[in-house]
This record gives structure tokens, C-alpha cells and sequence, in this order.
């Protein structure tokens, strides 16, 4: 039986021929390739300005320096997402504040995040978590009434889109401060590795594109087109978060994929509603009349009975990749010294998702066969008697 992966990039001859002509140009780094596509995804999600960078943790990275995050302040987010989420706060010297997510999905618990500011607060940090809108309207309207910045996480959510005063946008338009994208593979839009902020703030976006290049007061090409010799120079500490060329190339293909990869997995994630709604003790995510996701991940809830293990493993002896729920940050070794992060309330919701949850396969090239399979083996997975489940390592 061939092993149905948990996810699968959608990648052909049209994004091979697209790093064909760039190798062939002669110019491979940051440069006409990136500044295209930054423009064009900006046009796709309505913002004003996108800055394209090396992966989507640096560009939490900046998101956080640009809206004065630094050492010894508080940024409020959740342990609930992977770690780069957590580690971009540390980065800038900051104390991330972990709150917990809502009980029945997998973003932040907007009623709880007032509770977590004090007057160290510098920023919230939401994630759009499996490409799922995190409640935005509250989010915003929290940061609005404390002038706190905030920042979207959505590393997932290429293409999803809210309900925004009447009106249906992308995530990204954006409506925070700052929005942040990863191309990862297991991404819908992929560039092999990369990342965008986007921001309808064109003094933010000018700090983005000093700092990802050192820092650096001209760029390679505004020197390379230049008729007088330029000398650059480097005004503040910058780093090295810059896209080349050739990842760009490949993003603007995927970006005109876009709109028919969420139209393919929003069709498979219906086969999965229709479909758990026959398992018992198998709970299928919900998505709310105010979002659009993109379904980057599907994520099923498992009832209290069930071995989130055992389930797993025979799954994957069946032929049917999944992953555990989204880790918590708290729980990680990097986090074990309690000086690293601060937690507000009960994670308990967090922990939960992590301990109850699975994600099933969905890839844009899933057929209706490949979902019918991977539903029969969990209905047959959930029948089997829990087993005693090994020891884990400390948490």
C-alpha cells in the first residue's frame, strides 16, 4: 500500500522553467524576481506594502523590532503554535505571555487576553493557527483600546480570508499592524523557504528593507542600475534575511496557483466533514461564518477514550501519515527555565489540543479515493482497545 503523506507541495514544470530563466539571467540573489512578486502578492491580499524575506520567523522577527518590542518587554501569544512563534519574542529580548486558546478551536482565546496585559505589554501576537482567522475583530479592538500593537502570525494562512466590516478580505490586507507568511513546503504557497510582511505602514516597510540586507542604506540593484558610482553605507544593525531570486520566481508561479489549491482542499476538507460526522469519538474542526481557511492543516479532535498514540501509530502502519496536535512552546526543554516566558491563567485548552488532536492528510493533489482511505483506516484505528501508552519524555 502506498503511504498517503500528510502533505505534498504542488510543484511542476512551470515552476522549473520559472528558476530556469532566473538562473539564466545571471541574477540569482534578492532582486527584480522579489520586488515583482512582493508586488504582486500585495496586490493578492490588498495590502499596501510586502516585503518578501528568508523564512516567516524572521519575519516575526522584524514584525516585533519594527512596532518597538525589546529587551525586558512583554509580548501576549500562546505556547499553542510552533516554537519560531515564541522564539521571535525572544529574540528581541522579550518575555513571550502565553495565554490559552479557545476551547473548541485552535486560535487564541480573545477573552483572556486583557487579563495578560500589564505595562510591559508591547504587542500582541496571534497565530492564525492551521490557517484558521483568529478572531480578529476582537483581537484588534483589544490592541486599539490599550495602544497596543498588533501582530498576525500567518504563517498558514496564504489565501484565507475574514469577514471584515461587511466585507470579505485576505488575511494579510492586513488588519493588525503587521502580517507575517511562511513559504515553507508544508505551506499552500511554497518558495522552498521564505517569508512576507505585510503592513499598510510604508515607514515599517522601509525599516524591513534596511534591516533584512545588513542594514544597508542602498540596495544591489539600485547600485547595479546606477550611472554614478554610489557608495552605501550602514546606518544601523541589520541581518541577513533576504530572498533570492529564484525562490521569488517560484513563489509568483505558486501565488497564480493559489485560488485553486483552496478551491481543492476547501472540496477534500467538505469529504471530511461529511465523512467524520460517521465516526464516533472523532470531532471535525469547525470553522466559523466569519472565516475562510484555506484548510492548510485539518485537524481532528479525538475523545477522551481514545489514544491519540495508538491511533496515530496504526494509521501510519496502515498506510496514512498524520501529525500530533500543534506543540506547546511552555512544554518544550527551550522553555523549561521559567525566566524564558510568562503564563497567564490556566493552558489547559492548549495542552488539550496537543495531548487530543491529530492532523489528517489534505494536499490539493488528494483525490476523493485518498480521503475515503484515509477515513475507513481512522474508523477502523478508533475501534481498537487503548493500549497502555509508553512513557514519555518530561515535559
Amino acid at each position: 500500500m502506498a503511504m498517503i503523506p500528510i502533505a505534498k507541495p504542488m510543484l511542476d514544470e512551470r515552476e522549473v522553467e520559472a528558476v530556469r530563466r532566473v538562473v539564466l539571467s545571471g541574477w540569482v540573489t534578492q532582486g527584480p524576481e522579489v520586488a515583482t512578486f512582493e508586488n504582486e502578492f500585495a496586490t493578492f491580499v490588498g495590502a499596501d506594502h510586502a516585503c518578501a524575506v528568508s523564512n516567516c520567523t524572521t519575519a516575526l522577527h522584524l514584525a516585533l523590532k519594527v512596532v518597538g518590542v525589546g529587551p525586558g518587554d512583554e509580548v501576549v501569544t500562546v505556547s499553542h503554535s510552533f516554537i519560531a512563534t515564541a522564539n521571535a519574542v525572544r529574540y528581541c529580548g522579550a518575555v513571550p505571555v502565553f495565554v490559552d486558546i479557545e476551547e473548541n478551536g485552535f486560535n487564541i482565546d480573545p477573552d483572556r487576553i486583557e487579563a495578560a496585559i500589564t505595562p510591559k505589554t508591547k504587542a500582541i501576537l496571534c497565530v492564525h493557527q492551521f490557517g484558521m482567522p483568529c478572531d480578529l475583530e476582537k483581537i484588534v479592538a483589544i490592541g486599539q483600546k490599550h495602544s497596543i500593537p498588533v501582530v498576525e502570525d500567518a504563517a498558514c494562512a496564504s489565501g484565507s480570508e475574514i469577514l471584515w466590516q461587511g466585507n470579505w478580505e485576505k488575511i494579510g490586507k492586513p488588519h493588525g499592524d503587521v502580517a507575517c507568511f511562511s513559504f515553507h513546503p508544508r505551506k499552500l504557497l511554497t518558495t522552498g523557504d521564505g517569508g512576507m510582511l505585510t503592513t499598510a505602514n510604508a515607514d515599517y516597510d522601509a525599516k524591513f528593507r534596511l534591516w533584512r540586507q545588513h542594514g544597508m542604506s542602498v540596495t544591489d540593484a539600485v547600485r547595479h542600475g546606477s550611472k554614478q558610482v554610489i557608495f552605501e553605507s550602514y546606518p544601523e544593525l541589520g541581518y541577513n534575511y533576504r530572498m533570492t531570486d529564484m525562490q521569488a520566481a517560484i513563489g509568483r508561479v505558486q501565488l497564480a496557483r493559489l485560488p485553486d489549491l483552496i478551491e481543492a482542499r476547501r472540496r477534500m476538507a467538505e469529504l471530511y466533514r461529511k465523512g467524520l460526522a460517521e465516526i464516533p469519538g472523532v470531532e471535525a474542526p469547525g470553522e466559523p461564518p466569519w472565516a475562510r481557511t484555506n484548510w492548510q492543516s485539518y485537524c481532528v479532535r479525538l475523545a477522551e477514550g481514545l489514544d491519540q498514540l495508538q491511533v496515530m501509530q496504526t494509521l501510519l502502519d496502515r498506510g496514512v501519515s498524520t501529525r500530533r496536535g500543534i506543540m506547546n512552546s511552555h512544554r518544550e526543554p527551550a522553555y523549561a527555565d521559567p525566566s524564558t516566558h510568562r503564563v497567564s491563567g490556566s493552558l489547559e485548552n492548549s495542552v488539550a489540543a496537543q495531548e487530543r488532536c491529530i492532523v489528517l492528510p489534505l494536499f490539493a493533489q488528494m483525490t476523493e479515493a485518498d480521503v475515503a482511505t484515509v477515513l475507513d483506516e481512522l474508523r477502523q484505528a478508533c475501534r481498537l482497545p487503548t493500549r497502555e501508552r509508553p512513557v514519555a519524555a518530561a515535559e
